[in-house]
């Protein structure tokens, strides 16, 4: 990488201690920029005051954050700036952007309004989103997680559309002893979920299928209760730490992915790194995670992706999840970044 070094700012509505896959991959292309020598600066819900969202009350809202983003961003002076959500701190980023003319790059991590849809259905999915491409519309490029999403997005009518891969550690996700879950007895196969317990995961797709051997759940999520009622001959856990998601990913025979709106599926790549093969429908996310490797099983028919997905090799699993590196993400992101000369100098109590 030999990009100038810069001073960064990213806004992101999503930031720790929310354990979903844009934290994930905002906070390692963070660490990332830092090792380079970037100075960054992240403007998080964790710095203003917030309520929680409904239905989803991991997820904090920032409460009129509007001049003190600007004030934080003034006091910065960034040579560019990154807005990775659509919430209340990336539209406060987004006027000061206009309104100081200055140009800004966008992200598109989730499939927002299917989200949003999912949980007020009155809202009509193509009002949400003209909504959302009248958000990205400014942007200078907007950074995608897959192809698949590309082509979705741009049938929409999105423009400055950018794919922007994703990565996984893979010196943390790596094979490892699959006796982590031995002491239930649970019957094998073992098929496993892991990730947020969230209505647009679909996890009746899964928890629903007559497969043999046993189901397991690892996450959690604002769906987590309602499930454990409606499916109690199924363990649901809670990985605390990277560690202890590595230990869960290696006890499973197969990685089932029912989900129908990611746009990319992190947690595919991190069961793929510890060698364990992924079963899932072919949508996006999938299709760009997998695709026509033969390291996990698309297919319609999700209990017949599940049971044919057993018989594949953990070595390519692994050696595919190798293709995925954070290098060649962090590289990308810089090249999408549009710089622009700072509108005035940094102060001494500039936000890190």
């Amino acid at each position: 990488m030999n990009s100038p070094l810069l001073r960064i700012s990213i806004v992101t509505d999503a930031w720790y201690p929310q354990p979903n896959g844009v934290v994930r991959v905002m906070g390692t292309v963070v660490d990332r920029l830092k090792a380079l020598g970037h100075e960054v600066q992240v403007i998080s819900p964790n710095l203003f005051t917030t309520l929680p969202c409904p239905t989803y009350p991991d997820i904090r809202l920032s409460l009129f954050p509007g001049r003190r983003v600007a004030d934080m961003l003034d006091s910065f002076a960034p040579q560019a700036i990154h807005i990775a959500t659509e919430g209340p701190l990336g539209a406060a980023a987004r006027r000061y952007c206009k309104a100081h003319n200055v140009p800004f790059t966008t992200a598109y991590h989730s499939k927002f309004p299917e989200y949003i849809h999912a949980r007020a259905p009155i809202v009509p999915l193509g009002l949400l989103y003209r909504w959302i491409r009248g958000f990205h519309a400014p942007s200078s490029r907007v950074m995608v997680p897959s192809h698949s999403v590309h082509d979705e997005l741009a049938a929409k009518g999105f423009t400055n559309l950018r794919p922007w891969s994703h990565g996984v550690d893979t010196g943390i996700f790596k094979p490892g002893p699959k006796d982590f879950l031995d002491h239930l007895n649970l019957p094998r196969p073992l098929f496993m979920f892991l990730g947020r317990v969230t209505v647009e995961k679909n996890l009746p797709a899964f928890l629903d299928l007559d497969l043999p051997g046993s189901k397991v759940v690892v996450g959690s999520g604002p769906a987590r209760q309602g499930l454990m009622a409606r499916y109690p001959e199924t363990p649901f856990f809670i990985a605390d730490g990277d560690q202890d998601l590595v230990r869960y990913y290696n006890a499973a025979d197969v990685f089932v992915f029912p989900s129908l709106t990611d746009t990319f599926g992190l947690v595919m790549l991190e069961a793929l790194a510890c060698g364990v093969p992924v079963a899932a429908f072919p949508v996006t996310g999938p299709k760009d995670v997998i695709g026509t490797s033969s390291v996990g099983i698309l297919d319609t028919d999700l209990a017949k992706a599940a049971i044919k997905a057993q018989g594949i090799d953990p070595v390519s699993c692994r050696d595919h999840a190798l293709k995925f590196s954070w290098d060649a993400v962090v590289s990308e992101f810089l090249d999408y970044l549009a710089p622009f000369t700072p509108l005035q100098e940094p102060s001494a109590q500039a936000a890190q």
